[in-house]
């Protein structure tokens, strides 16, 4: 679905020792009416003048409205969230931005800048939930997972596939679970890990045999009892669509009720947290509807309305608008918009509800599309795109309708490209776009992003 370590820099054994020794001269040295040493003005001063700073930092930062902590994000302070964005800029800050956890704890009388630096690594600007998947083949997601933990409410590792062996079901994915990242993550926050399950089996079996099902659901919920999870997130929709099974009213309706079924079961398991006693969690991945007039494999509104008691979230996927033989933005604003639009409606308590448990979908990958010779390309991630702006030097423009940055270059080949990749104005906007709404958001994949989109959250 990348991370950046945060380093805090130890004092080194000869600055230890010189602290040791400093400490021992002042007691030999103490006196009644002896004049205060140099260490203890310094521990006045950090008293008198640095503990009030940090005082009213903290109490800034825990009560400022909702619009003012937007905008204390680093990026906002330093002006870089804007559509007139250059490559110098990018390749400059993120340097900037990566180095920040090497001189966090260099300087007390730095403290004020750090303070916003720890700060931005911790505090949440976003405060509708937040999604983050995290791939094996991508694992700079566990490290991101593990520095902005306070930033997510939930983390799916994608590890696990439900498949169909004969007449048997076979939960494969175990070896990919990490149980250490697992605890540090427990340490470090309190974000629930819901690691996602793609469902393989055949539908049209495994829909119409009732035994399937339970053993379905016994083998899920058996696993997140032995490995600690917090549920998990389900995908099977679109693999139910791909096998043309939802054009069947009949087979629809047992898709819908297998869902259900799932989703009780999961909450009747009692787990002990940190806040108490939880039941396991289920979000489910829902594709954006291409327009009004839904089609039957469409997962529409109705179908919103009739899971939302059973489901947790859902993690609705308006990325992936373009591809190679259509270049063209990932996710247009307009078009994600639009996609609310037909799976909300209106407002009242109802929309309400419902827009509680929508995740929206945000790319922190992007894709080079090749424009000639036959076209192709695909996905990029954050140190591709990095690779291609010191390389190629472009122009970014500011696509105002789909909301995006692109540039155009020629490669060796001298075939053209077209590379969208997100900036920090355009995940910006989503975000935006996403509280106008009351909804949270799902980012696919955090291992893919550049480092300083994190602030944001």
């Amino acid at each position: 679905m990348a991370k950046r370590r945060e380093r805090r820099v130890p004092p080194s054994s000869d600055r230890r020792e010189e602290g040791v020794e400093s400490s021992k001269r002042m007691i030999r040295r103490g006196g009644g009416d002896s004049p205060l040493s140099p260490q203890i003005n310094i521990v006045l001063f950090l008293i008198v003048v640095i503990a009030p700073t940090v005082a009213v930092l903290v109490y800034r930062t825990k009560y400022a409205p909702v619009t003012s902590r937007i905008l204390s994000a680093y990026v906002h302070q330093q002006g870089l969230v804007k559509a007139d964005v250059n490559y110098q800029e990018i390749l400059t800050e993120l340097k900037r931005f990566q180095g920040f956890g090497e001189y966090l704890w260099m300087s007390l009388f730095k403290i004020q800048e750090n303070s916003k630096v720890s700060t931005n690594m911790s505090q949440r600007h976003y405060t509708y939930p937040v999604l983050a998947y995290i791939t094996p083949w991508n694992n700079k997601g566990y490290d991101i997972a593990k520095s902005f933990n306070s930033k997510f409410t939930h983390l799916s590792p994608v590890w696990y596939d439900l498949r169909s062996q004969g007449a048997n079901l076979v939960l494969e994915g175990r070896h990919n679970a990490d149980v250490g990242w697992i605890s540090e993550l427990r340490i470090k926050g309190n974000a629930w890990v819901l690691p996602r399950v793609v469902l393989e089996a055949f539908p049209k079996e495994f829909l119409r045999k009732k035994k399937q099902r339970d053993k379905a659901i016994d083998m899920i919920i058996t696993e997140c009892k032995e490995m600690d999870y917090d549920g998990i997130v389900l995908e099977s929709w679109s693999r139910w669509a791909a096998y043309g099974i939802l054009h069947d009213p009949d087979m629809r309706n047992m898709a819908l009720q297998f869902i259900k079924q799932l989703g009780q079961a999961l909450h009747s398991v009692s787990l002990e947290r940190n806040n108490g006693k939880q039941g396991l969690q289920l979000i489910y991945v829902i594709g954006p509807p291409r327009s009004e007039m839904l089609e039957e494999h469409d997962f529409g509104p109705a179908d919103l309305r009739s899971l939302s008691d059973y489901v947790d979230g859902f993690s609705l996927m308006t990325y992936d608008f373009s591809g190679p033989q259509n270049p063209g933005p990932n996710a247009p604003l307009k078009w994600i918009h639009s996609t609310l639009q037909i799976l909300l409606g209106g407002t009242g308590k109802t929309h309400q509800n419902l827009a509680q448990k929508i995740l929206l979908g945000i790319n922190f990958y992007g894709n080079d599309f090749a424009l000639s010779r036959g076209g192709g390309g695909g996905a990029i991630t954050g140190r591709d795109y990095l690779s291609l702006l010191d390389k190629q030097k472009p122009v970014l423009q500011w696509e105002k309708n789909s909301g995006e940055h692109l540039f155009f270059y020629s490669d060796d080949h001298h075939v053209k490209h077209a590379v969208f990749y997100p900036s920090l104005m355009s995940i910006f906007l989503r975000l935006e776009e996403a509280r106008s709404w009351g909804v949270g958001i799902s980012i696919w994949e955090i291992g893919q992003g550049l480092d300083y989109f994190f602030d944001l959250l």
